[in-house]
């Protein structure tokens, strides 16, 4: 889509529903960061148990807020999504080699993705979905 075309209207209701889908997966990865920032009692056995140090939980705490607000802003929203696909898949990587269930981070990548092609029209004229 060419920047000085208009875009595609949105409906309201639409752009609501993008914006819901949007903020849900985005509050659980700003939860998630923080909790890898602070370092709360048993996240050391969580990483012992992904078979990841704890030392590493501060890089990936920064990692995956920093890439949440590449998603969360507008102009960078799609570039967002593409770097949270690739950090939900490294999750997804680690818990499937731990036998743990890898179902919701699967979904967050579902519900961010949903809730960017809802609320972004250049995505949308990229991705065409038909009736």
């Amino acid at each position: 889509m060419h920047p000085d075309l208009p875009s595609p209207a949105i409906s309201k209701k639409t752009l609501w529903t993008g914006r819901i889908l949007t903020t849900l997966p985005a509050l659980l990865l700003v939860f998630s960061a923080v909790m890898k920032l602070v370092k709360p009692p048993g996240m050391a056995g969580a990483f012992t148990h992904l078979g990841v140090p704890l030392s590493q939980a501060t890089g990936l705490g920064i990692l995956e807020l920093a890439c949440t607000v590449v998603y969360l802003v507008p102009r960078t929203s799609i570039l967002g999504a593409i770097l949270l696909t690739g950090y939900l898949g490294g999750a997804t990587a680690t818990t499937v080699r731990v036998g743990d269930h890898f179902v919701m981070t699967v979904i967050l990548g579902v519900l961010l993705w949903g809730g960017l092609y809802l609320r972004e029209p250049r995505l949308r004229a990229l991705i065409p979905l038909r009736r």
